[in-house]
């Protein structure tokens, strides 16, 4: 009796993309295991090498933080003059041969507030040169101010001591003042002692001190504010001067995004109440914010490639240490060249240890890069801003460089002749 046997004609079923992917897999994982075997037998000299990738990473990081501490710094002080701020003053213009000058009045400063409803604030400064006594019998020029309670809110003025005077004491038109720090400390030798006493203008019309102030940000002299300036109701005011001419007018709109329209709409109310020569001047600061936010960026981006040329420096580094483990390691080159390691291979191995040089190194410096701004805040209240696109853009750059200058030794390694390295000495 015959046993019937069976014969599967079928070839067995295979899964050469699996298998394919497996090689792949295994032959990654080798080389990995051979740069980091290369990373430990070197460890002195790749970490030196690494140490100066680490460097140039946390100095990506570093500048870029302090570009944008430097950036906030910068508009949180522009902002702290008043964002919602906007300032009009007359400039002259074209005027024939006998007419007058053509200033801002207080009436346009009614007009503008009933015409631009975003305008929540204003008021209007008279300027004028006084003298006064001080201790010791002598006289200090001051500059008198003349304006509205509102002024303190849309200047953004700090007040240190008493009280800034209210629309009640503008109405009643009390002789009361608010004078600077400044004035103050040289008058009456401190904030404190300065509010109650009495200054008296050169035509002897006394002022009661109710406040001392400062601004938010010191203009050091620059805006209408000097360091010998005395504030007055501007119904006071108008008994010193022959008309109702007005020297700035300040307006304060409700938010910012009110700023640039409401420019637009005062500039013309003020060209459709006076002569069409006349030239009127309307400003704000967020043309300015923008400036000062794009020479921050410039400068930032400035020393961030100053940071990156210590990346390409370090980069050098590594292309210098692979050349020379290369050298060093021509023998095991052959060795592995006889046992069936291709070119490629072998490219991939140095390649990957040049990137495991610089990984290591970026991982480093971005840790330091981050720690150091985050430790601050343990120690003051102050928060460095930290830009998270910064430290990849570091880690990028780092692998970058790896390959770049790791590919030189690379390829030199993978084009060893085997028979040449296995007799190297």
């Amino acid at each position: 009796m015959q046993m019937a046997t069976t014969v599967n004609c079928q070839p067995p079923v295979t899964s050469a993309p699996v298998s394919r992917q497996r090689r792949l897999t295994i032959g990654f994982l080798e080389v990995l295991n051979f740069a980091y075997d290369a990373f430990c037998s070197n460890k002195l000299q790749f970490t030196l090498t690494s140490l100066a990738m680490a460097v140039g990473t946390a100095s990506v990081i570093l500048v870029a933080t302090i570009g944008l501490t430097g950036k906030q710094y910068a508009l949180r002080l522009l902002q702290s003059i008043g964002t919602n701020m906007i300032y009009a003053d007359y400039q002259g213009g074209a005027q024939r041969i006998g007419s007058t000058p053509d200033p801002i009045l207080a009436d346009d400063v009614q007009a503008v507030r009933l015409q631009v409803p975003s305008v929540v604030a204003a008021s209007p400064t008279v300027a004028l040169g006084d003298r006064i006594s001080i201790r010791g019998g002598k006289q200090n020029d001051v500059l008198v101010l003349g304006v509205n309670p509102e002024y303190k809110t849309v200047r953004n003025l700090i007040v240190l001591a008493g009280r800034f005077f209210d629309s009640e004491d503008s109405a009643g038109r009390n002789k009361v003042s608010v004078i600077t720090q400044d004035l103050a400390n040289k008058v009456f030798g401190s904030s404190a002692a300065a509010i109650g006493q009495t200054i008296k203008l050169s035509g002897g019309l006394p002022f009661t001190v109710i406040g001392v102030f400062k601004e938010s940000v010191d203009t050091f002299g620059q805006s209408e504010i000097q360091d010998d300036t005395m504030l007055i109701p501007y119904t006071v005011i108008r008994f010193f001067t022959p008309n109702n001419a007005v020297n700035e007018v300040f307006f304060s709109v409700a938010t910012p995004q009110d700023v640039v329209p409401a420019t637009a709409a005062i500039q013309r109310i003020l060209k459709s109440r006076h002569r069409p020569e006349s030239n009127y001047s309307v400003q704000n600061l967020t043309q300015l914010l923008t400036v000062a936010g794009k020479i921050a960026d410039a400068l930032t981006l400035t020393l961030m490639l100053v940071a990156f040329i210590t990346l390409l420096v370090s980069g050098i580094g590594i292309m210098n240490i692979m050349l020379a483990t290369v050298t060093s390691r021509i023998r095991e080159i052959g060795i592995r060249k006889a046992i069936g390691a291709t070119n490629r291979e072998i490219r991939f191995q140095f390649l990957a240890e040049a990137i495991l040089i610089s990984l290591a190194g970026g991982l480093a410096g971005i840790v330091t890069g981050l720690a150091l701004p985050y430790s601050v805040r343990f120690f003051t209240d102050y928060r460095f801003p930290i830009s998270g696109l910064s430290a990849i853009i570091a880690i990028v750059v780092s692998s970058v460089v790896g390959i770049i200058f790791g590919t030189v030794p690379a390829s030199r390694a993978s084009q060893l002749d085997p028979v040449e390295s296995l007799r190297y000495e």
